[in-house]
């Protein structure tokens, strides 16, 4: 989103799905959530709300975004199912209430969650071919590794999960997972024939066999 001063907002707690840019077409919902803001925010007067950030790497001004009459636009593009959660502490300030927005238009196939772009994808089905955006993949963690940055739950040596060390203190003991069957949310990342899915927040995880 631009500001009339020249700001370029990055939506705090969550990820919209791309609309086509250059050579790459539009993610599934994309044009949706395009349109949505428009209608909401275009030529509106709206209220910033940092984090414990204040820009991403790009220089962007991390927010949460409200309109005058204090609608949280964050929050009410997950509850329509037009974004997914995307958690990146240490910004956590409305994290517990933009997951239960999630749930809430998950559970009731909203937008982006009545998609199958947005189903559940067992590792073993991962290709070069649909591996690509916001992936929710699902697995047994058959063990753990150590590497440089931090460790790996691993489903097979093609796939993994990585928690790299600056966020492993948000983490339950990771041997908790081994043995587990997970549904893990985020996006995926290829080296060869192998495939890692990095998370920063132990809400990325779900444990699908308590």
């Amino acid at each position: 989103m631009l500001l009339q001063d020249g700001r370029k907002i990055r939506f705090l707690g969550i990820n919209t799905p791309e609309v086509a840019h250059g050579n790459q077409p539009a993610e599934a919902g994309g044009e949706q959530a395009k349109l949505w803001l428009q209608q909401r925010l275009e030529h509106q007067y709206i209220s910033l709300e940092g984090d414990s950030e204040a820009q991403d790497k790009y220089g962007r001004t991390l927010a949460y975004v409200f309109t005058q009459d204090q609608q949280h636009i964050n929050l009410q593009l997950v509850k329509n199912g037009l974004a997914t959660v995307s958690i990146f502490p240490p910004n956590l300030k409305y994290t517990e209430a933009l997951l239960a927005a999630q749930q809430s238009a998950e559970q009731a196939r909203l937008g982006i969650w009545g998609e199958d772009a947005y189903a559940p994808l067992a590792f073993q089905n991962l290709t070069t071919d649909n591996y690509h955006g916001w992936k929710r993949i699902t697995g047994r963690i058959q063990a753990i590794k150590q590497g440089v940055k931090g460790s790996y739950l691993q489903f097979s040596d093609q796939a993994a999960v990585q928690v790299d060390q600056q966020y492993a203190g948000l983490f339950p003991t990771l041997e908790s997972y081994v043995g587990k069957n997970l549904e893990v949310r985020g996006w995926l990342y290829r080296s060869k024939d192998r495939f890692t899915l990095p998370v920063r927040h132990p809400r990325q995880i779900k444990v699908l066999d308590r």
